[in-house]
């Protein structure tokens, strides 16, 4: 098989590049990692260029904004992650600048794409009552269900982002008072959230079902796909566009057709600053560098503890306990490589 130069450098960009020259923590790995599946995608499915195919001459400025255009438009990401795409595109660019010197001149005219500017749009969140419909979609009689069920509820009591979701460990949990979580965030750093009462029980329940709390058991992930694989931000996002449609379905209103995992996120944080919790408590609860990221919720909001957050949560949990590829394209090495290579 032909291998193309685009191939050779996202190969060394990746492997190499990233660790050993820039330092780059994995989950800056990890967001950059999936900027390309997506640029494959568009290559593949837009420009119907096959991923074995693409060489660095289809890499120039029009292809990368047409590209973002794609993401914002057909994707329905936000302006912050089609700027984080972006991002991933002038580091590679920077990379091809000293790697393939005959495509300078491209590579600069992708750096000189400038990031887009967000013009305020208001932040779309779920209401309590869609919270409790999509959690009652979830059918807790089989493993997977009582998984999904976790994981959304994990999703909507904390404001946790996906790739800290996906990364807690059996060692990261505590069921003994205080009962918490530790949350390994952006660029390290460390923080503590609470496992609100009401949920306990159901996740004491799914971690001695999986054995997840067993001595040397404790370095695995705690969530995991059907064939025992970590769980991927696409497993995620699969997981809350399932129940988001169930639930839809049921009250069209209720739901919007964009519901995904920062939405989630968003939720959480509405919720708690409708509940009277104060912006401090709810960066730190979030994991936001600054609690200027936060004051964005108290703009659109009309409207300190364990307590509140539990007050915050008492609407979406029920008040009973409920009964318990073989073709290795570019698309599925990126798709691989965080289990091969940064985990």
């Amino acid at each position: 098989m032909i291998v193309t130069d685009f191939a050779r450098a996202l190969n060394r960009y990746f492997n190499d590049y990233l660790i050993n020259d820039r330092s780059s923590a994995n989950k800056t790995i990890e967001t950059y990692r999936y900027s390309f599946i997506q640029l494959v995608e568009f290559m593949e499915n837009v420009k119907c260029i096959h991923p074995g195919k693409i060489q660095l001459i289809n890499i120039t400025k029009n292809t990368i904004t047409s590209m973002l255009n794609w993401l914002e438009d057909k994707k329905n990401v936000s302006i912050a992650t089609r700027n984080q795409r972006l991002a991933a595109f002038k580091s590679f660019a920077t990379f091809i600048k000293y790697e393939y010197p005959e495509f300078i001149k491209e590579m600069l005219e992708i750096q000189s794409i400038k990031l887009k500017k967000d013009n305020g749009r208001d932040i779309s969140y779920l209401k309590p009552d869609a919270i409790k419909l999509m959690l009652s979609q979830v059918n807790q009689n089989s493993l997977n269900g009582r998984r999904d069920y976790i994981i959304l509820s994990l999703m909507f009591t904390t404001g946790i982002r996906v790739s800290e979701l996906i990364g807690i460990r059996g060692c990261d949990v505590s069921i003994n008072a205080p009962k918490l979580l530790v949350i390994h965030g952006k660029d390290g750093k460390i923080r503590h959230i609470p496992i609100i009462k009401q949920m306990a029980p159901y996740f004491e329940k799914y971690l001695m079902e999986n054995k997840c709390l067993q001595p040397q058991n404790l370095a695995d992930f705690i969530f995991k796909s059907h064939t025992g694989a970590k769980f991927t931000r696409q497993g995620i996002n699969y997981t809350v566009s399932k129940y988001a449609k169930l639930a839809r379905d049921i009250e069209p209103s209720l739901i919007p057709m964009d519901c995904s995992p920062h939405k989630i996120r968003h939720s959480t944080a509405m919720s708690l600053l409708e509940d009277g919790v104060d912006l401090i408590t709810i960066r730190d609860l979030l994991g936001h560098s600054s609690v200027q990221t936060t004051e964005i919720y108290a703009k659109i909001s009309a409207s300190k503890s364990r307590a509140a957050i539990e007050a915050a949560s008492k609407e979406i949990v029920p008040k009973e306990d409920a009964i318990w590829e073989t073709d290795f394209t570019i698309k599925e090495w990126l798709k691989d490589m965080s289990h091969n290579k940064i985990m």
